[in-house]
């Protein structure tokens, strides 16, 4: 697929459009689809992801090749 060819079909498309509600159908999927997958997130794995970014700075870590030592 040409995304950029693409992305011309549908501009033509809009350009020729005088629905008022196929424009806004477009505008409010594309706000949506924008939408940052952080929120998606429940409060308690936001806490978790706090949690390890702090391990990590406190160097609470193991290394992957430390990993991959122990299992080869």
């Amino acid at each position: 697929m040409d995304i950029q060819l693409e992305k011309l079909k549908v501009i033509k498309i809009l350009e020729e459009t005088n629905d008022p509600l196929i424009i806004k159908a477009v505008k409010k999927m594309l706000a949506e689809m924008k939408k940052d997958w952080w929120d998606d997130l429940t409060d308690e794995q936001k806490a978790d992801i706090a949690q390890s970014e702090l391990e990590f700075e406190r160097g609470e870590f193991t290394s992957y090749e430390d990993v991959m030592k122990k299992y080869r």
